[in-house]
């Protein structure tokens, strides 16, 4: 791991503690998408017991103090200190990207209601106790006047969720931690045009930030992608998240990743039969016989295996269908490479791939034979000191 230079700073602040942390990394720190990514390693204990000034923390402390690896000048990972414990004569340290924050974090700001029915004021409310269709009391008899139609609240794009969450989350004192989001909208509207299946976001019901803006970002059908780097003085770390519309990255036919070129190591092939299912049943909002419900099938001439998924955040049966469509490709028995291991090459020099590409993977498996399958990459660890990198794939046919 040399060349890696590992940088402490106080999250909320920015001040920088450390400008070369002795950090000794268990591996290249892990990029994800749609994720935090993580990173772990050791440092001496006595290293520990070191008081950062002026607010007299230790220079690395749980929730408080942001670790960035940098290699050649460039900010390759950036997150914040979530658990500190002993190993042996050592101490471990273990770090989650800055996306990892929303998590288990209630949500209490605006109320926000997409697509939602609001019902009009009406005069007239309560004035025909009898329901003879007149006005009470009114002599000669006055006939109701027709009741408003109820109007339907605004509809919020998914990005001015994910957004709105965000903003909430660092509207407090000692949440501020500078992260900026793209401005552009996803495309999807939450909660239907007819107000028949409005979607909320309610404080009282104590939702989740981070869940929350997963669900949204699953139904948007959209990616994000956090990344820190320095700003134009090299004084000041930014953190950003992109977000995709709708998926982030490209298929790759520039690039070749093949078995005894650039792929020096696979994982074992996952042919995931104990989760086959052919018939895919998804359970949206509502309860007993007004639940609904879609049903997702393919014909493969196999035995019919059915699976339930749960997906209560709405009834509108074409993203259910989606989702369901989704689902249904992780569960269909189709070879699958989890990871590999690759070596910079000509083919595909280290880092000229993005997390979200797809990249078509030719190996040669033991009792298959030869196989070229499209896959997306969905994290990686690169070791641009050694000049390897471990991609984790999923099938690029999982998604919609």
């Amino acid at each position: 791991m040399s060349g890696w230079r590992y940088i402490a700073m106080r999250a909320v602040s920015g001040d920088f503690l450390d400008w070369d942390v002795p950090f000794v990394a268990d591996s290249p720190p892990r990029r994800e998408l749609n994720g935090p990514g993580q990173m772990t390693g050791k440092i001496s204990p006595e290293y520990l017991r070191l008081m950062a000034k002026p607010d007299g923390l230790p220079v690395l402390a749980e929730w408080s103090t942001a670790l960035f690896a940098e290699f050649e000048g460039r900010i390759r990972w950036g997150g914040l200190i979530t658990n500190l414990a002993f190993e042996g004569q050592a101490m471990k340290v273990t770090c989650a990207g800055y996306t990892a924050y929303p998590a288990g974090m209630p949500y209490f700001g605006q109320v926000i209601r997409s697509g939602a029915k609001i019902a009009q004021k009406w005069a007239y409310d309560g004035k025909d106790k009898n329901h003879d269709g007149y006005i009470d009391g009114t002599h000669p008899k006055r006939k109701m006047p027709k009741k408003p139609k109820d109007k339907i609240s605004g509809r919020w794009d998914a990005y001015d969720v994910v957004r709105s969450v965000w903003a909430h989350l660092q509207d407090y004192k000692m949440g501020k931690l500078g992260v900026t989001l793209d401005k552009h909208d996803s495309g999807y509207k939450l909660g239907s045009s007819n107000g028949e299946d409005p979607w909320e976001l309610l404080w009282w019901d104590s939702p989740d930030c981070g869940q929350t803006i997963t669900d949204v970002m699953n139904l948007a059908k959209g990616d994000f992608l956090e990344r820190h780097y320095w700003d134009g003085t090299k004084e000041k770390i930014l953190h950003h998240i992109d977000l995709g519309t709708r998926r982030l990255g490209k298929a790759r036919h520039d690039l070749r990743f093949a078995q005894g070129e650039n792929i020096i190591e696979i994982a074992t092939p996952n042919y995931q039969g104990d989760h086959f299912a052919n018939n895919v049943y998804v359970l949206g909002k509502g309860s007993g016989q007004k639940t609904a419900r879609v049903r997702v099938v393919v014909d493969d001439k196999r035995l019919r295996r059915a699976k339930i998924i749960a997906h209560k955040s709405t009834a509108n049966a074409k993203t259910l269908t989606a989702y369901g469509k989704k689902e249904r490709a992780k569960h269909s028995e189709q070879v699958t490479i989890p990871s590999i291991a690759i070596r910079h090459h000509p083919n595909a020099p280290l880092g000229s791939w993005a997390l979200g590409d797809r990249i078509l993977v030719q190996v040669d498996i033991p009792w298959v034979g030869e196989l070229a399958i499209w896959h997306r990459v969905v994290s990686e660890e690169i070791d641009p000191a050694a000049g390897t990198a471990v991609l984790s794939l999923t099938r690029s046919d999982f998604y919609g």
